[in-house]
C-alpha cells in the first residue's frame, strides 16, 4: 500500500513537472516564431528549447515513460541539427516543432489518466521530421579567412564553431576578449559579465586562458560576436581590465594549416583545454575552497489543488464557527458577567483577525496568473491562423492579472472558442483586408484586468463583425426562430442568438466550425462559474466579447437577506448597493417593472415571484404571511444591473458554498448551499443567472414560443 502510494506521488510530481516543462517549450517557440518572422532570430532561444527537450527526455526515461521518451528524442535530434545549422530554420521546421509540442500536451493528457490510448502517432512525426530538406553545406569556409589560431578553433565544441561560421558569415566582427575573475566570485562575475553583454553580444565561447592568473585569480578568455563598435562594447563591458581585441581578416587569403586535422584539442598537464573548459565551475570551486550547499535553489514548493480545496473548505467551516461564536458573545454580554462576556469578545476578535490571514494566505496561494492560459491561447491562434491561411497579430495585456487556479482551468474552453470563432469567421483573408482598406495582418486583442473582487477579460478583432441579418437568416434557415419571433428581437438580442445551443452562421460544417456548439459552450461554461459574457460588434469594424468573471469561488463574503420567510445569501462580489425600496417609484414600462435610480432605469426582478415561493413559508401557521419587498439590492454582473426586491436585509457572513448534487444542480438561480454555523442551511443565489434570465430570458421564451 504505501509502495504504491509512493509510486502515485511520483507520477504526479513527473506530471506537474513535465507540464511545467512543455508550457515552457511552448513559450519558447512563439519567441522564436516571432522572431523568425521579423527576421531576428535569437540561438539562445532555440538553445532553451534544446535544453528543455532534453530534460524532459531524461525525465520521461526516469519515470519509464517511454513514448514520451520517444517524442522528446525525435524532437531533440531536430532541434540539434536547427542549432548546428544542419537544418533550416522555415515555417515548416516550425510547424513540426508545434507539433510535436501539441503531442507532449496530448501524451501528458493520457499519462495523467488511469487508462487511455494515445492518439499521437510518434513514427508519423519521427517520417515528418526527416523529410524536411536539410540545408547544404557551405563550400568555403569562413574560419580559413580570419586569424583564428588552431589552439582557439580547437576547444571549440560543434555547436560553438557552427555559430562563430554563422556569424562571420553574416557579417559580424568577432572580438577576443581577456579578463581576471577571483576564484570565490567566479560563477557570479561570469553571471553578471554575461548580463551585460547579452543585449550587444553574442558569447560564443569563454574557456581558461593557459597564461597569467594568480593563486587566487583565473584569466578568462572570450570570443564575442556583435554589430556594435569597440567603444560600445567596452562600455557594456564596464570594467577597464578586460583586454578587448578584434579578430582580423587575414592577408593574402585563407592558412592552409587551417584543416580538420589540425583543429584537435589542445591539452594542459595532460588534460585537454575542452575538459578544462567544461569542468571549469566545478575546478574553480574546489581551488577556492567553496562550501558546496545541498540547499534548493528555488523556494517553490507545488501543491496539488484538491489539497488546497480541501484546506479551502476547513478554513471556510472556521468561518462559519467564527460567525456562531459572534452571535455567542452578542448573547453572553446580555446573561452572563460582563467580565467573562469581555474576554469572550476579545477572544473572538483575535480568532477572527487570525482567520481572515489564514483565509487570506490561502486564497494567494491558489492564485496564478492569466499568462498561464494565455500562453496556450497564443499557440491555438499560431495554429489555427495557419490552417485557415490568415495573417493575424496576437497581442495580448494584462497576463499578470491573477485569478483562482480552478477558474483559469475552467477558461481553457472558452478562451479556446473564443479564438477560433474569430479566426475563423471575424478576420477576413489578406486580399479581402486589402480591398477594404484595413492591414493585411489582422489584429486580435486580448487585455485582463481587475475591477473590484472580478476579473475583466476582454478579446477583440478588427475583422468584420457580425451581420445581423444573416444572424437572422440563419436562427429561421435552422428551425431556432420564426419569422414572426425574430421582428420582435432587438439588436441586442439578435447578438445573444449566436449563444443558442445549436446556432451557427456556417453554411457547411468544417473541423473548426459549424456544428453550432463554440459560443454555446462559452455562455454555459462563463455562467457556470457565476460570470457573464457581453457581446459588442460592428459590421465591417470587429467583435468584442467581454468576459467578468469573480477572481475566486473559494471563500466569499455573502449578504443575507428574506424573501417571503426564507433566509437567502448572495455574494457580495455582484452587491452594488441596497437601499429601501420607494413602492411610488416604481413604474411599469414594456410590461417590465423598473426603478428610477439617480436619473438611471434599473429593471427589477421580484425574487418571490422568480423563485416562486408561497406568500406562507412551509410549516407556518396560516395567519403568517410574508411581508411585502421593502428592499431592493442592487446587483451587477457585467455591464447588466437589475434591482432584487426582497422582504428584509439580515446582515452579512462568510460563506463556502457548497454544491446542491446532480439532481439539483439545474435549479434555475441558485448557484449552491451554505452552513451559517447555527445549524441553519440557506440557498445561495446565482446572481449571473437570475440576470440573465430576467434580462435576456425575452429570447429563450420567444425561442420556446417560435418552436410551439
Amino acid at each position: 500500500m504505501g509502495s504504491s502510494t509512493q509510486s502515485d506521488k511520483a507520477r504526479e510530481e513527473f506530471l506537474a513537472e513535465a507540464q511545467e516543462l512543455v508550457e515552457g517549450l511552448s513559450r519558447d517557440l512563439l519567441m522564436l516564431d516571432e522572431g523568425e518572422r521579423r527576421g531576428q532570430r535569437n540561438p539562445e532561444t532555440l538553445n532553451d528549447l534544446f535544453r528543455g527537450v532534453h530534460t524532459l527526455k531524461g525525465l520521461s526515461g526516469m519515470f519509464g515513460f517511454e513514448r514520451l521518451g520517444r517524442l522528446s528524442h525525435v524532437l531533440e535530434d531536430t532541434l540539434e541539427d536547427l542549432r548546428m545549422g544542419r537544418l533550416e530554420l522555415s515555417q515548416p521546421a516550425l510547424d513540426v516543432l508545434f507539433e510535436g509540442v501539441e503531442g507532449f500536451q496530448r501524451l501528458l493528457a493520457d499519462a495523467a489518466r488511469p487508462e487511455g490510448t494515445s492518439t499521437v502517432d510518434i513514427d508519423a512525426l519521427a517520417s515528418r521530421v526527416g523529410g524536411i530538406a536539410r540545408a547544404e553545406a557551405a563550400e568555403h569556409d569562413v574560419l580559413r579567412d580570419y586569424e583564428l589560431e588552431p589552439n582557439v578553433l580547437g576547444v571549440l565544441t560543434e555547436y560553438e564553431e557552427h555559430r562563430l561560421r554563422t556569424n562571420l558569415e553574416q557579417g559580424f566582427s568577432i572580438y577576443r576578449l581577456r579578463i581576471r575573475l577571483a576564484l570565490d566570485v567566479i560563477d557570479t562575475a561570469l553571471d553578471q559579465l554575461r548580463e551585460r553583454l547579452k543585449s550587444i553580444s553574442e558569447i560564443i565561447t569563454y574557456l581558461p586562458s593557459m597564461e597569467g592568473g594568480s593563486v587566487d585569480a583565473i584569466d578568462i578568455e572570450m570570443l564575442l560576436s556583435t554589430r556594435a563598435t569597440e567603444s560600445d562594447l567596452r562600455t557594456a563591458l564596464g570594467r577597464a581590465d578586460g583586454v578587448l581585441s578584434l579578430v582580423q581578416k587575414r592577408r593574402g587569403g585563407a592558412d592552409p594549416s587551417l584543416t580538420a586535422q589540425s583543429l584537435r584539442p589542445v591539452t594542459t598537464g595532460g588534460q585537454p583545454i575542452e575538459a578544462t573548459k567544461a569542468q571549469l565551475p566545478e575546478r574553480v570551486a574546489a581551488e577556492a575552497g567553496a562550501d558546496m550547499s545541498l540547499r534548493s535553489l528555488t523556494n517553490v514548493v507545488r501543491v496539488d489543488i484538491r489539497k488546497l480545496d480541501y484546506l479551502m473548505n476547513v478554513v471556510g467551516e472556521l468561518g462559519t464557527v467564527r460567525a456562531a461564536l459572534g452571535r455567542l458573545v452578542e448573547k453572553m454580554r446580555v446573561s452572563a458577567d460582563h467580565a467573562l462576556a469581555s474576554e469572550a469578545h476579545r477572544l473572538a476578535r483575535v480568532f477572527g483577525r487570525h482567520l481572515a490571514e489564514v483565509q487570506e494566505g490561502v486564497l494567494d496561494i491558489r492564485m496564478v496568473p492569466l499568462s498561464q492560459l494565455f500562453d496556450k491561447v497564443a499557440v491555438i491562434v499560431r495554429q489555427v491562423a495557419r490552417d485557415q491561411h490568415k495573417e493575424v497579430r496576437l497581442l495580448i495585456t494584462g497576463g499578470e492579472t491573477e485569478v483562482d487556479k480552478l477558474i483559469a482551468e475552467e477558461l481553457a474552453d472558452p478562451m479556446m472558442h473564443i479564438v477560433r470563432n474569430a479566426i475563423d469567421h471575424g478576420v477576413e483573408v489578406a486580399e479581402q483586408r486589402a480591398s477594404l482598406g484595413k492591414p493585411a495582418v489582422a489584429t486580435l486583442a486580448i487585455n485582463a484586468y481587475q475591477k473590484g473582487s472580478h476579473v475583466v477579460i476582454e478579446l477583440s478583432d478588427d475583422g468584420r463583425g457580425i451581420d445581423t441579418d444573416l444572424v437572422r437568416e440563419a436562427a429561421i434557415r435552422k428551425g431556432l426562430l420564426s419569422d414572426q419571433v425574430v421582428s420582435d428581437l432587438s439588436r441586442e438580442e439578435l447578438l445573444n442568438v449566436v449563444f443558442m445551443p445549436g446556432f451557427s452562421t456556417a453554411s457547411a460544417v468544417t473541423d473548426l466550425s459549424g456544428r453550432g456548439v463554440g459560443m454555446d459552450v462559452v455562455k454555459t461554461n462563463i455562467t457556470r462559474l457565476g460570470g457573464a459574457v457581453d457581446l459588442e460588434s460592428d459590421v465591417g469594424v470587429g467583435t468584442k466579447i467581454t468576459i467578468t468573471l469573480p477572481i475566486t469561488l473559494a471563500i466569499m463574503s455573502a449578504l443575507l437577506f428574506e424573501v417571503r420567510g426564507r433566509v437567502l445569501a448572495i455574494p457580495l462580489a455582484v452587491v452594488q448597493e441596497a437601499l429601501r425600496l420607494p413602492a411610488a417609484a416604481v413604474r411599469t414600462i414594456e410590461g417590465r417593472e423598473v426603478l428610477s435610480l439617480r436619473g438611471a432605469t434599473l429593471p427589477l426582478c421580484r425574487l418571490g415571484d422568480f423563485f416562486r415561493f408561497s406568500r406562507r413559508p412551509i410549516g407556518a401557521p396560516e395567519s403568517t404571511a410574508a411581508t411585502e419587498e421593502h428592499f431592493v439590492i442592487v446587483v451587477a454582473v457585467g455591464n447588466r444591473r437589475l434591482g432584487l426586491c426582497v422582504d428584509r436585509l439580515a446582515g452579512q457572513q462568510d460563506i463556502v458554498i457548497k454544491g446542491l448534487g446532480r439532481s439539483l444542480s439545474q435549479v434555475q438561480g441558485i448557484s449552491g448551499a451554505t452552513d451559517l454555523g447555527d445549524q441553519r442551511l440557506v440557498l445561495v443565489v446565482d446572481a449571473a443567472a437570475i440576470v440573465e434570465e430576467t434580462l435576456l430570458g425575452r429570447t429563450s421564451h420567444m425561442l420556446a414560443r417560435g418552436l410551439s
